[in-house]
């Protein structure tokens, strides 16, 4: 059978949604054409760490008002609107839940396989980590400019430097975290 998935390799299957894995390749050339019509319809690449920031704004909203987040230098430029960059946000988590709701692999959790393997089943640890790993992530990519989505797909596009440089040095931190994280070397 053509369509069905290797067992080494699941993202070989067919381009089906029910599935928890969809090819590689057709998703890829997906997001080449998502970012094709977003940039022909809205004019603007696809991207979300100022949205998340946004976001941030209107959680801290109710705490310090309007004028509040006028004073902070940063919330100032960045106020909560519903414009196409936070919808292209609140879509892109939709579009996930709909996904994993589809293929029947929603399974909520607070502890993943991989993290409990490496790391115990102590919830709250993992919970810090992530909520600092958020921190940083998003830190980071506001200091750069931009995130992975913003860099990594709109800024190559463009054959912008700074995303290139972004992208080249990703992956392999990224690798060495996963390392770091995992507590073990390749082939390991």
């Amino acid at each position: 059978m053509p369509n069905a998935p290797s067992p080494d390799h699941p993202g070989r299957a067919a381009l089906s949604m029910s599935r928890p894995t969809w090819n590689p390749y057709l998703v890829g050339a997906g997001i080449g054409v998502l970012s094709w019509v977003a940039f022909a319809w809205a004019g603007k690449g696809i991207g979300m760490s100022t949205q998340i920031s946004s976001a941030a704004a209107l959680c801290v909203l109710p705490a310090v008002g309007t004028e509040g987040l006028q004073a902070n230098a940063y919330f100032a430029k960045h106020m909560p609107k519903l414009d196409y960059s936070m919808v292209f946000m609140l879509a892109t988590a939709a579009g996930a839940a709909i996904s994993a709701l589809w293929s029947r692999s929603w399974r909520p959790r607070l502890m993943h396989e991989a993290w409990t393997a490496a790391r115990g089943t102590t919830p709250w640890p993992r919970i810090l980590a992530a909520f600092l790993g958020g921190m940083v992530i998003l830190y980071g990519a506001r200091l750069a400019g931009g995130c992975t989505s913003g860099h990594g797909i709109t800024g190559t596009l463009q054959l912008a430097l700074s995303s290139w440089i972004f992208f080249l040095v990703m992956f392999p931190f990224g690798i060495a975290a996963a390392w770091i994280i995992a507590g073990r070397r390749p082939g390991a």
